[in-house]
């Protein structure tokens, strides 16, 4: 059902309406109707079916909406706000989700790039986070095990990243907020 009501579907479905309207009506004689149904029906026609040549649909959200949703408005969980809405809409002209950021993260295999199949929200200890799960086969875990410390701070401040092998060529990678320092402040010496 998701993919029926993308974007690229719903204009594709409009203006292949529009044509068969303005087919008929041209094969009836009514011109003021086949003249709008044919020159504005056919573009968009193409149009939805280029739009779903290139249609990457949202990654699966395996946690309600409503669930987490007082502590995903936190002001501090902006960066994992923005990136959960990024990767839960539907994407036009990319191979991946994230493409960019793994990119920018040599995390990338133009051949095989990672695909994200599923996101989670977490409470981590009174914490927000989020759980991707990736399929990676083109792009080694040890890899992603040397950018682990980055992975975290690319995506915002505060954030530390888990990894964890899923199995072959599929990863969860986790971006929950950094422990809070438990060490007490420096005191400052007493002239």
């Amino acid at each position: 059902m998701q993919a029926f009501l993308s974007p690229g579907s719903l204009v594709t479905v409009a203006g292949a309406v529009l044509t068969v309207i303005g087919s008929i009506a041209y094969a009836t004689d009514s011109p003021n109707i086949s003249l709008a149904g044919v020159f504005y029906g056919v573009p968009i026609l193409l149009g939805g079916l280029a739009l779903k040549s290139s249609e990457l649909p949202p990654a699966e959200r395996l946690t309600p909406a409503a669930q987490l949703r007082d502590l995903r408005q936190l002001p501090e969980n902006e960066p994992l706000r923005k990136l959960l809405a990024d990767v839960t809409r539907w994407r036009y002209g990319q191979k991946a989700h994230l493409e960019s950021s793994l990119e920018a993260l040599k995390l990338w295999d133009e051949d095989s790039p990672p695909q994200l199949l599923a996101v989670e929200e977490l409470d981590h200890d009174g914490g927000y986070g989020l759980r991707f799960t990736i399929d990676c086969e083109g792009v080694p875990f040890q890899r992603w095990q040397d950018r682990q410390e980055r992975l975290g701070r690319f995506f915002g401040p505060g954030l530390t990243a888990d990894l964890q092998q899923a199995g072959p060529g599929r990863l969860k990678l986790s971006l929950l907020p950094a422990p809070a320092s438990s060490d007490p402040p420096l005191a400052a010496p007493v002239p």
